[in-house]
């Protein structure tokens, strides 16, 4: 389908004829988000639009000078404000609102409308309240609800918090759940009060949003400098288990060492609950003193009763699988836990590192980020396709993956990864770093981040390395509390003796480089080990730190590692002894596998 805008009357004109898109009503609260539903007749003046799911129709006419097109993809996205009308007290508006708490000023003042509208879950036009979202002035999103039923429907593409124009008091900011939550905040005095375009209903598992949903959260980003320049965020979701989950996915791309929530009496689910029962005075002392997200300070113990209640019905649980039936007892990632790596030279730390992103990605939906300073990411990217795909990303002794596979595993890193990355080096710094790190979590919704290795990282007027790196590690260790993210950090041992024997022992955490720290600050200490790297495949996974039982335990065990691929393989994959002991033999087709892959000083395994 073609769509040409007419400049004319700011309207989308379409070819003429019937067509099906996606639903901008519904798509996004379906399952099959891709099935098209809406079905589109176009003549030369008018769309008439049905959908044979949410049952959202009617018509729009190119002439109509507020018709506002927003696009994205292939689905029309139109707000239409023709319909709008004030609100008064003879169309119920002003009456219904005030049965809420809610003044005429207050909902005039953002800009709530009135219109009839047909609501699909009732099958028929009502009597609505418009709340329009609007960005600069512009209107792109507008939710519409029925009174005094509770009938919801939307027009527009919601990428904004509600009331975000009107945000300008950098001491702080209050997001709640609904827009008549955020009327009620209003109603006592508050100004810099914004609100969740979608509510809360979304997917959650133990108690969290599924990482799944993360490509719903545009709206933070979109309001990152506003939410970076004020000291103080107040979160208001409701007081149920969607709402909950949300409080806390807002407070981990946020940044839980500024936000505060706020705890609404037992009879109250919301804000204007609150203003409802119990009156502005209540609502605007719970909104007065809230409660500050458990990242440093002090608490008494009834602040995690809610929690120890939580883990007595449930149990502790564990982190996400690494994918390796073998490796789950001893490790498991858990969101806010850093894992410092080690491993001699061509080990394949790295790769494991990756192995596990991928693994989790794939079975949990995880986002991650790379800071990877000795693969730059068309390299990196290369790895990572060659390790979702299961196939070479060269010519070899094994055939490379096909231009089909490519696309697959382009899509699947596009759809997981991002990279920290700068050429220019301005990458190299902890502060930099991190800055980014933030950056990726309120953009992307990532749950992990790789730092490898440590040693590329500046050191600038340090005159301690021992309390550099000390510093360093408790200060990743309290990011990855205050966002929910689980590090990885790569850190290099010291050169060790051969025994007698020729070998080399695998390194631990007093073996690195630099500081005692490695042992003492990580949450889990791993090591990738390849006892005999000239004549078996065979690697050692040794955990030799665990802070937390539930997480995993002290031990080891063994992996195979696919030199084709860059995989690990788990030992009962592999289809005979032959395998097992088989050296590492995959060379590009007519290319050197020295400095191809990586830099001439690249400590790490060839991919």
């Amino acid at each position: 389908m073609e769509f040409k805008q007419n400049i004319r009357a700011d309207a989308l004109k379409l070819g003429s004829g019937q067509h099906k898109i996606n639903c901008p009503f519904c798509s996004s609260q379906r399952k099959k988000r891709d099935q098209k539903t809406l079905s589109l007749k176009v003549d030369s003046d008018v769309v008439v639009y049905n959908c044979w799911h949410c049952s959202e129709n009617g018509s729009v006419r190119f002439k109509d000078n507020n018709f506002k097109i927003i696009r994205r993809s292939n689905v029309v996205h139109a707000v239409d404000e023709n319909r709008w009308r004030d609100l008064t007290t003879e169309n119920g508006s002003i009456s219904y609102l005030n049965s809420r708490g809610i003044s005429e000023d207050t909902a005039k003042n953002v800009g709530v409308k009135f219109k009839h509208h047909y609501i699909a879950s009732e099958k028929k036009e009502m009597p609505c309240i418009v709340f329009p979202y609007t960005n600069k002035g512009s209107t792109e999103f507008a939710k519409i609800r029925s009174f005094p039923d509770k009938g919801f429907s939307a027009q527009g593409s919601a990428v904004n918090f509600f009331n975000i124009d009107n945000v300008n008091d950098n001491d702080f900011i209050i997001i709640c759940e609904g827009e008549m939550d955020c009327l009620s905040f209003m109603e006592v005095g508050y100004k810099s009060v914004v609100s969740i375009p979608h509510g809360a209903v979304m997917k959650v598992v133990d108690g969290k949003i599924d990482a799944h949903e993360d490509g719903k959260f545009k709206f933070i980003w979109n309001a990152k400098k506003k939410l970076d320049d004020c000291e103080k965020v107040v979160i208001a979701m409701d007081s149920d288990k969607s709402g909950q989950a949300m409080a806390e996915e807002l407070a981990r791309r946020i940044g839980k060492d500024k936000c505060f929530k706020i705890e609404y009496p037992e009879d109250c689910k919301d804000a204007n609950d609150v203003l409802v029962k119990h009156g502005k005075e209540k609502l605007d002392e719970i909104t007065a003193n809230p409660i500050p997200y458990p990242v440093s300070g002090l608490y008494d113990a009834s602040h995690f009763y809610e929690e120890v209640d939580d883990i007595y019905e449930k149990g502790i649980g564990s982190g996400a699988s690494t994918g390796y039936t073998e490796v789950d007892p001893l490790y498991t990632v858990v969101e806010g836990q850093l894992t410092v790596v080690t491993g001699h030279p061509s080990s394949g730390k790295s790769e494991f590192v990756d192995q596990i992103m991928i693994n989790i990605a794939k079975n949990k939906g995880w986002k991650f980020g790379i800071c990877s300073f000795e693969n730059e990411p068309r390299i990196h990217i290369a790895k990572l396709i060659s390790k979702h795909m299961g196939k070479p990303f060269f010519d070899g002794v094994t055939p490379k993956l096909t231009k089909e596979e490519l696309e697959e595993g382009k899509k699947f890193v596009q759809d997981h990864f991002s990279f920290l990355y700068q050429a220019d080096g301005s990458l190299s710094s902890l502060d930099s770093i991190m800055e980014r790190m933030k950056v990726a979590v309120m953009r992307h919704g990532i749950r992990g981040v790789v730092v490898d290795p440590y040693n590329y990282i500046s050191k600038e007027n340090v005159t301690s390395e021992t309390d550099w790196i000390s510093d360093m590690l408790t200060t990743l260790r309290v990011f990855a509390q205050a966002h929910g993210i689980h590090i990885w950090f790569v850190a290099h041992p010291t050169k060790m003796m051969r025994k007698d024997d020729g070998t080399v022992p695998p390194p631990k955490g007093y073996d690195i480089s630099g500081s005692a720290s490695w042992f003492a600050k990580a949450d889990i200490g791993l090591t990738v080990h390849r006892p005999n790297p000239s004549t078996s495949s065979m690697s050692q996974i040794l955990i030799w730190k665990c802070r937390f039982s539930w997480v995993g335990s002290i031990g080891d065990c063994m992996l195979c590692f696919d030199k084709a691929t860059a995989r690990y393989i788990s030992v009962d994959n592999i289809t005979s002894a032959e395998d097992m002991l088989k050296p590492n033999n995959f060379i590009p087709k007519n290319l050197p596998i020295k400095n191809y892959y990586e830099k001439d000083d690249d400590e790490d395994v060839p991919f």
